[in-house]
């Protein structure tokens, strides 16, 4: 009870008693007023680069695996003006696939564990299949929250997991999914936001993609209202990535103007910001250059 009563505490220095209505107000407001002045060939080329490029079926194999990312590698060949996305995400047991396949510098391996999606497992297998997968060649992890735990108010539980697995990333980025298609409430994802970044998450993200409904603009705007209320408190800045049915370009320029808005320039970077997608890339890359193009 005492620990549960420190996380008690750190939320309690956060407004986290949030209107979902004066949300979506603000979120509609936001997206009305400000989203077409980022509608330009620059910001385009700036979200390509923040992709991360995402494959995560049932049907991936060693051989998918080393095509999709050899993709990667021809990139640079075939747009070398352009920069090429930020990191490769798969299972982690294909972090050595693209570790041996990939050829360019500067893209980081991206493994999504702690028994993605749903978390539910012993903490020792999530740790351990963290562990294989940095051993492996992974240099970012996306886990997600055991969000049952946070639904009924055991913090602590939650909260130490996440601990846990930073320990287990070693000097690898830890992404945290929120899956906030869970959480339902504004105030449930600026909390599961707060405890996630104190317990050491480097980025926070919204959703898996396995379930629905997946990222949504107002769940964004909560979680970059949280960042920059942690970053004026800590001043410790955290990544956003939404990640999950982000399928036109216009999605990826709400989310873009949503950092932009409530973060500033400073987390207009794939340092700190990311985009979780499998079919944005090619979507993006027919708008940069002008003619539909399918290249991924």
């Amino acid at each position: 009870m005492e620990e549960n009563n420190k996380y008690q505490a750190a939320l309690a220095k956060y407004n986290c008693n949030l209107d979902d209505a004066d949300i979506q107000r603000k979120v509609a407001d936001l997206i009305a007023n400000k989203v077409a002045e980022n509608d330009t060939v620059e910001v385009k080329k700036l979200m390509f680069n923040c992709i991360d490029l995402t494959t995560l079926n049932v049907t991936d194999n060693d051989e998918s695996v080393m095509k999709f990312t050899q993709k990667v590698n021809d990139f640079d060949d075939k747009y070398p003006d352009l920069k090429n996305v930020a990191a490769i995400c798969v299972y982690p047991n294909f972090a050595e696939v693209v570790k041996d396949t990939l050829d360019v510098d500067n893209i980081g391996i991206a493994c999504v564990a702690g028994c993605f999606p749903t978390s539910q497992s012993f903490i020792e297998v999530k740790i351990a299949e963290t562990a294989m997968a940095i051993a492996d060649g992974a240099t970012e992890i996306d886990i997600v929250i055991s969000v049952g735990k946070f639904l009924a108010g055991d913090y602590e539980t939650m909260c130490e997991e996440i601990m846990e697995l930073k320990e287990a990333c070693q000097n690898a980025h830890l992404k945290v999914i929120l899956e906030t298609g869970a959480l339902k409430t504004a105030s449930n994802i600026k909390k599961a936001s707060i405890l996630s970044m104190y317990s050491g998450g480097d980025f926070i993200k919204t959703s898996t993609g396995k379930l629905e409904p997946a990222a949504t603009p107002e769940a964004a705007y909560v979680m970059c209202q949280a960042i920059r209320e942690y970053y004026e408190l800590t001043g410790v800045k955290i990544g956003f990535k939404p990640a999950g049915g982000i399928s036109t370009v216009h999605d990826a320029l709400v989310y873009y103007t949503i950092v932009k808005e409530l973060l500033g320039e400073e987390w207009l970077n794939n340092k700190l910001f990311r985009i979780g997608t499998s079919r944005m890339a090619n979507l993006l890359l027919s708008e940069i250059t002008g003619e539909e193009t399918k290249f991924f």
